[in-house]
């Protein structure tokens, strides 16, 4: 059981944080962030990043965590 729920709690919670994501990305809030980050990053040449990008990554680890987990091979004990 366990080697099945730990995937699936993966996958889910990456899929949740894309979706997040995107919800922010679309938002006024989102807007506002990147319009922010592109100006300071216009301002004095930092790299900053807006936040929906973080929940972007931040998913798509943990589906690749996921996955990893529920496709890797174990071997039998002899």
């Amino acid at each position: 059981m366990k080697r099945f729920l730990l995937p699936v709690l993966f996958v889910a919670v990456g899929i949740a944080l894309i979706i997040r994501g995107h919800q922010r990305e679309e938002s006024v809030i989102g807007v506002a962030d990147r319009v922010g980050a592109d100006l300071a990053n216009a301002w004095d040449g930092k790299a900053r990043q807006p936040d929906h990008v973080w929940y972007y990554a931040g998913g798509g680890v943990l589906l690749l965590i996921g996955a990893t987990l529920a496709l890797r091979h174990r071997g039998t004990k002899s």
